[in-house]
């Protein structure tokens, strides 16, 4: 399956592609550039089902990728109070479509411009354009997740709005081209990843709320 976003560079690399062959068919070259990048969009933007895991409490990944720092939170722009923190870095050849890590409502939406540091530092989270999604479940507990833009990564996508419900492991957006992941759990709740681990979005357990 094909994220929606990916039609444009999908079309354009293949129309590309074809268009240099009718037109000069001396453009071998410039026919295989077209032919690289169409399947190298069919691969970026691949969006593969995922089935989350049957379990009172559990939150998954929203992303796929490596483990940057899993540990304490202090008060920040999305803790009012301390708390537990999991930051997940998707490099350009990890799936970026992002998913729901609990069921539950959204409470809130916030976008912040920002700048375009290396998503893999801790300044990431603090810099970086990025855009905050607060969800509360059906037990009173929020969890937050921060899609965070990249060096390379510069669109954010979020399908959600305040109010809607969602599934846990549902479609909730992507950003493009490597960045960050950054997700705010109450400070009871147990991770259950470490620093270098690996993750899938909407499968990988990352922590349990009591």
């Amino acid at each position: 399956m094909l994220a929606p976003e990916g039609w444009p560079f999908v079309l354009g690399g293949a129309a590309f592609a074809v268009a240099a062959w009718l037109i000069w068919p001396r453009a071998v070259p410039l026919a295989l550039l077209g032919v690289t990048f169409t399947l190298f969009s069919l691969w970026f933007f691949r969006n593969p089902a995922r089935t989350p895991p049957a379990g009172a409490g559990l939150v998954v990944s929203p992303a796929d990728g490596k483990i940057v720092y899993s540990g304490e939170c202090p008060t920040g722009r999305y803790a009012p109070a301390p708390g537990k923190q999991v930051s997940i870095f998707m490099s350009p050849l990890d799936v970026h479509v992002n998913r729901a890590p609990v069921t539950g409502r959204v409470t809130s939406v916030r976008y912040h411009p920002g700048e375009h540091h290396v998503a893999s530092v801790d300044k990431a989270s603090l810099r970086n354009e990025q855009n905050g999604v607060v969800i509360e479940t059906p037990e009173g507990r929020s969890v937050t997740y921060v899609q965070i833009a990249g060096m390379v990564a510069r669109r954010i996508v979020c399908d959600l709005k305040e109010e809607d419900a969602v599934h846990q492991g549902q479609r909730v957006g992507m950003i493009r081209f490597g960045s960050r992941v950054d997700v705010f759990l109450p400070a009871d709740a147990v991770l259950r990843v470490s620093k270098g681990d690996r993750v899938r979005a909407g499968e990988s357990v990352i922590g349990v709320l009591p």
